[in-house]
């Protein structure tokens, strides 16, 4: 347990430029904390009730099983998708490019991050950000009529 209170004190990840990090969640935390629990001998039930999460009793050995195998870090999210890519520089880098030249096709939008920040990105998941800034390119046939 004193190890899931200490890393609450270590505050937020150092970053360097064009690196993204998934902040430490309290999902993972409580993971950790579930996996302690069970290590000192309490029921699954009860690590997971006083880690404050609601799971089955498969998934709860199945997150001991995968922190015996790789460690803590077995327990982060490993979410699919990539919003979380598209945060703080990253993003403000995609507003402006998309702002400045909207009607760039999001192809060449995916080219230019990837060489800017080493990190690919989607095409759909370009167009999600430009949707939502209200600055998406139309598709060449509406372009032409």
């Amino acid at each position: 347990m004193v190890a899931v209170f200490m890393r609450l004190a270590l505050g937020p990840v150092t970053r360097l430029p064009g690196e993204v990090f998934m902040e430490e969640s309290k999902g993972y935390l409580a993971r950790v904390q579930v996996v302690e629990a069970m290590e000192q001998g309490l029921p699954w039930h009860e690590a997971a009730q006083q880690a404050g999460l609601q799971i089955s009793q498969s998934t709860a050995y199945r997150l001991r099983q995968r922190m015996r195998q790789g460690g803590e870090q077995a327990l982060q999210e490993g979410r699919h998708g990539h919003p979380v890519k598209l945060r703080g520089e990253i993003r403000q880098w995609l507003e402006q490019v998309c702002r400045q030249a909207p009607s760039t096709p999001s192809h060449q939008i995916q080219t230019q991050h990837a060489q800017q920040f080493s990190l690919q990105v989607s095409v759909s998941q370009i167009n999600r950000v430009r949707a939502a800034l209200g600055v998406s390119n139309p598709p060449q046939s509406a372009k032409k009529k």
